[in-house]
């Protein structure tokens, strides 16, 4: 017997509630609490207010949801300027 499928669903994080878990503004304008998946606190990612991102959510309850992926931002300053010279290595004695 095959597990049941869960549904993905794009939104927008609108607050950081207290226990690594989110207010998400989904796409189709229903608002949920999400907690952060375990391979992102493992990879250390971290997600602020107004990251858009994927949710993952059991057809049974549609209240709460997992959040598995943050959508990399289109914005500036996510990075060095470009046109700067890498920073060098440190040298060990």
């Amino acid at each position: 017997m095959a597990k049941e499928e869960l549904i993905q669903f794009e939104g927008l994080v609108t607050e950081i509630l207290p226990d690594a878990r989110y207010r998400v503004q989904l796409d189709a304008g229903h608002e949920i609490v999400a907690y952060t998946a375990g391979k992102m606190k493992k990879n250390r990612i971290k997600t602020l207010a107004g990251d858009r991102v994927t949710i993952e959510m059991s057809p049974y309850d549609l209240e709460k949801g997992r959040l598995i992926f943050r959508h990399k931002d289109e914005r500036a300053g996510s990075g060095p300027p470009r046109g700067t010279p890498p920073r060098g290595q440190f040298r060990r004695r």
